[in-house]
């Protein structure tokens, strides 16, 4: 085992030295993200973006194909969250890491298959996901006391619960199909025919 990994580090050796400066910029991009000083979003993204300017101009000169090509593909990735990025800083007990958040929801199925049974998620999840999971979740982390439910805003809540019905009433139609396979065919083809005819 020793002769396999002294010929693998030899066989690899050149490339080492660029693996290591790669690795030196993002260990950067980790320590600034890591934000251990409590900065707010603004000062942890101009950090950051100083770093990412700085990092694309030492591509621009460096000699050698792979490490353009590894620079560039990290690069490429951090715009792509970028958008997302700095958010965590400015909310104060958001996830920081998709580990984090991961976590985080990971705790919802938990909570659901001890109270359900079920090991896959329900079915109305996918319905009330949107409000279920933000209660369950927000609750978790700071219970609600009666007089903030008092202040929530009624034209609000009544737009979520249609919105809510709405993708009920989706879901429902959906089992027409399942029942009566032959019915909603046929009610299907006479629609078409009539959308086919000339007016």
């Amino acid at each position: 085992m020793r002769e396999l990994l002294r010929r693998a580090l030899e066989a690899t050796a050149g490339l080492w030295p660029k693996l290591i400066l790669i690795f030196a910029w993002i260990g950067q991009a980790a320590a600034i993200l890591d934000n251990p000083t409590k900065q707010g979003g603004a000062f942890i993204q101009a950090q950051y973006q100083a770093l990412m300017e700085q990092l694309a101009t030492h591509l621009s000169t460096a000699a050698g194909q792979s490490i353009r090509s590894l620079g560039e593909h990290f690069l490429k990735i951090t715009r792509s969250y970028w958008p997302g990025l700095f958010h965590c800083y400015e909310v104060a007990g958001l996830p920081r890491t998709d580990n984090d958040l991961e976590h985080l929801f990971g705790t919802l199925r938990h909570q659901e298959r001890r109270i359900s049974g079920r090991k896959s998620a329900p079915p109305t999840l996918i319905i009330r996901g949107s409000v279920r999971v933000l209660a369950a979740v927000l609750s978790r982390l700071q219970p609600v006391d009666p007089i903030q439910l008092g202040r929530v805003d009624r034209v609000a809540w009544q737009e979520t619960r249609q919105q809510l019905q709405r993708l009920r009433h989706a879901r429902v139609l959906q089992r027409r199909f399942r029942r009566h396979p032959a019915l909603f065919l046929a009610e299907l083809e006479e629609r078409l025919v009539k959308l086919s005819l000339p007016p």
